[in-house]
């Protein structure tokens, strides 16, 4: 049950709609027959629900006016069936996250920046019941118990919820959207994430099976690049993915999907990101694609990216392209096995040959700031070379970034394998210039 506040006339008018909508729906909630509703096909119950919302609602003693009572009602559907108060944000096709800290402070990300909405709960006990229905939809538990819990939830968005004692103010909830269409190269260079050149280079590396690490920050948008290239991965092929959280949407026929499992109530049971690496080479992938390295499977990723599964990917959360090959070497350090740092350094510099950065920009832009080239380890220090890079010179007056891509002028080592393999690529394409920014892109 839902408690209201004890003085609901201290609270501003959104706060008091959310307060008399608890109220109005513990009334249904009592009003129900449980065991009859059961029996009902679901038309016919959610008719019979809205039916009783909208009665409760036109009575004398909820004192409604006519014009909030439809509001009224399809909050109270949206609460039993939907998202509740933030079911708006979630059919907004442009919100990518909905951030709820405590319930009278919701924001959202909308095109990369973060807005403040008038959205609230009607307390914390609101909060916390809205927490529990969507993560029992995922099949969790979130309780004093086990007051943290990651979840998918049915339409493939993340969340991620707190609950005191851990949250100090108040239930905190972090939901990740799923875009049902995935961004593709197109889309990116017409939003100016890339041009056409860097796109085809990129394309060309996944055909030609090249070993591929996108790097970036939280949002930067490592797992939409992932989605994209893996969109040319040949049909012929076996492709097993790992995620924590599923996000990948791979279309290829041949698609083996696996998701960790967290541990239960008692501890016991955890399937970790390495177990089912590990399991994965039992299952006759051409290529292996791990949603995010964390921790010690990057060992048993670069082993198989070793070992004859070219053509494999992952994506490492890293302010810069160094950054992730120092985080790589973090990882393997937790994989338990010591290996020497000069040792280790080889083993990633013979395993990734391309490099991809990703960064959300001040002004919420993303970009694709360097595509660069790993070409060994020499006497301990990784030799990596720039193909194509962004540089951005400032905010102009409709607060877009100002800048460039251009072509450094280095012709990648990797251009004799991807023609070995059938990928020729002119070398004019990397010839030192200030690279158009085209809006129209088909790739080859």
């Amino acid at each position: 049950m839902i408690a209201e506040p004890a003085n609901p006339s201290t609270v501003d008018p959104r706060q008091a709609f959310q307060v008399l909508k608890t109220r109005i729906h513990r009334q249904m909630v009592d009003a129900i027959d449980l065991s009859k509703a059961g029996q009902l096909p679901e038309r016919e119950l959610r008719s019979q629900l809205r039916s009783l919302a909208a009665h409760l609602c036109s009575q004398q003693t909820v004192n409604l006016p006519a014009d909030d009572r439809e509001t009224m009602v399809r909050e109270i559907m949206d609460e039993i069936y939907g998202f509740g108060p933030i079911e708006p944000l979630m059919n907004d096709p442009d919100v990518s996250d909905v951030l709820i800290n405590g319930p009278d402070s919701v924001f959202i990300e909308r095109n990369g920046l973060l807005e403040r909405t008038d959205i609230r709960f009607a307390n914390d006990e609101h909060l916390i019941h809205f927490i529990q229905r969507l993560v029992g939809r995922a099949g969790r538990r979130i309780d004093e118990v086990s007051p943290m819990v990651d979840a998918k939830l049915p339409d493939g968005s993340r969340l991620n919820a707190v609950i005191p004692p851990l949250a100090l103010r108040g239930p905190t909830v972090s939901i990740r959207r799923f875009k049902s269409k995935g961004v593709t190269f197109e889309d990116m260079v017409r939003t100016g994430s890339l041009t056409p050149e860097m796109a085809d280079f990129m394309v060309a590396c996944v055909r030609g099976r090249m070993n591929i690490v996108v790097s970036g920050g939280t949002g930067a948008g490592k797992t939409t690049m992932l989605n994209n290239i893996s969109r040319f991965i040949p049909e012929s092929e076996r492709v097993v993915t790992i995620e924590q959280t599923a996000e990948l949407q791979l279309q290829q026929r041949d698609v083996v999907a696996l998701e960790t499992r967290p541990p239960n109530v008692e501890g016991r049971g955890e399937i970790s990101q390495r177990d089912l690496l590990k399991n994965s080479l039992r299952m006759r992938p051409d290529r292996i694609i791990v949603g995010e390295a964390r921790g010690g499977e990057v060992l048993d990723m670069l082993q198989a990216m070793n070992t004859g599964h070219d053509g494999s990917m992952s994506t490492v959360h890293a302010n810069d392209t160094r950054d992730a090959l120092d985080r790589m070497e973090l990882m393997i350090a937790l994989s338990g096995v010591e290996l020497p740092m000069l040792v280790a350094r080889q083993y990633i510099s013979s395993a990734v040959q391309i490099l991809i950065h990703m960064m959300r920009l001040s002004t919420g832009e993303r970009k694709v700031m360097r595509i660069s080239e790993l070409c060994g380890c020499q006497d301990g220090t990784y030799q990596i070379e720039d193909i194509f890079v962004y540089r951005m010179s400032g905010v102009d007056a409709t607060g877009r970034a100002r800048g460039a891509f251009y072509a450094t002028g280095y012709e990648p080592q990797a251009l004799k394998r991807l023609a070995s393999r059938g990928h020729d690529i002119p070398s004019l394409m990397f010839a030192a210039r200030e690279l158009n920014s085209t809006r129209e892109y088909r790739p080859r």
